[in-house]
């Protein structure tokens, strides 16, 4: 799972950064003009965001967001803790709101209940498409009840690949969620490993489930 931060509040997103990269891959950004860009590549499975930010605060980074079509979970954190502000963030669609001071456990239930409710993991935290489990990258993926062993790109793309299943994904925003904007290699990567990816998954039938959209990139078939 991939997470953005958005916090101008430099000592307080190194905290944050530092207690996701346990359980999460994350990006970060101390205003609100580099939060939005990297909000509007739409590959983060949840977006943290402060709401007092410069250049352009939490509440225009939503409303922007959404008008774009982007549905990103968004949980807001902030210091700004009236009733008004709350309601605000709410109605122009945050998920969530969480008031400084926060303690660290209480953030990352709030995220795991914002990723079960937006279907990206079921209630014991994994991710399911058909007979493919995925429990975490610590984990060996099972498939048909079988263990196969993918490496941590490998599982990166499939995990992307599930959560999108439906939807078209190009090539290139599967690079930067799964590779990063600053990778030193090229988007022809993503040909690479999903090749890879059906390879392992043909011995169980589901390599075809994989499909290529030509010149613009890939779709997982529904479930």
């Amino acid at each position: 799972m991939k997470i953005l931060v958005v916090e101008d509040h430099e000592e307080v997103l190194t905290s944050i950064v530092e207690l996701l990269s346990v359980d999460f891959t994350v990006d970060s950004a101390l205003d609100g003009d580099e939060g939005l860009f990297l909000a509007m590549q739409n590959i983060y499975d949840v977006i943290i965001l402060d709401v007092m930010l410069p250049y352009k605060n939490g509440f225009e980074i939503v409303k922007d967001l959404r008008e774009e079509g982007i549905l990103t979970p968004v949980l807001f954190l902030t210091a700004k803790d009236a009733l008004e502000d709350r309601v605000e963030g709410l109605n122009l669609g945050a998920d969530d709101y969480l008031v400084k001071p926060f303690q660290g456990p209480e953030l990352l239930a709030r995220i795991y209940a914002l990723l079960r409710r937006s279907g990206k993991l079921s209630i014991d935290s994994s991710l399911k498409y058909e007979g493919i489990v995925l429990k975490g990258k610590e984990h060996p993926v099972e498939v048909n009840g079988e263990t196969i062993h993918l490496t941590i790109k490998q599982f990166e793309l499939l995990e992307y690949l599930i959560q999108n299943q439906g939807k078209i994904l190009m090539k290139e925003q599967i690079f930067d969620r799964v590779w990063g904007f600053d990778s030193d290699t090229t988007v022809a990567i993503v040909e690479v490993y999903v090749h890879q990816l059906r390879k392992k998954l043909e011995p169980f039938n589901y390599g075809t489930a994989i499909k290529t959209v030509r010149g613009i990139g890939y779709i997982m078939k529904e479930d």
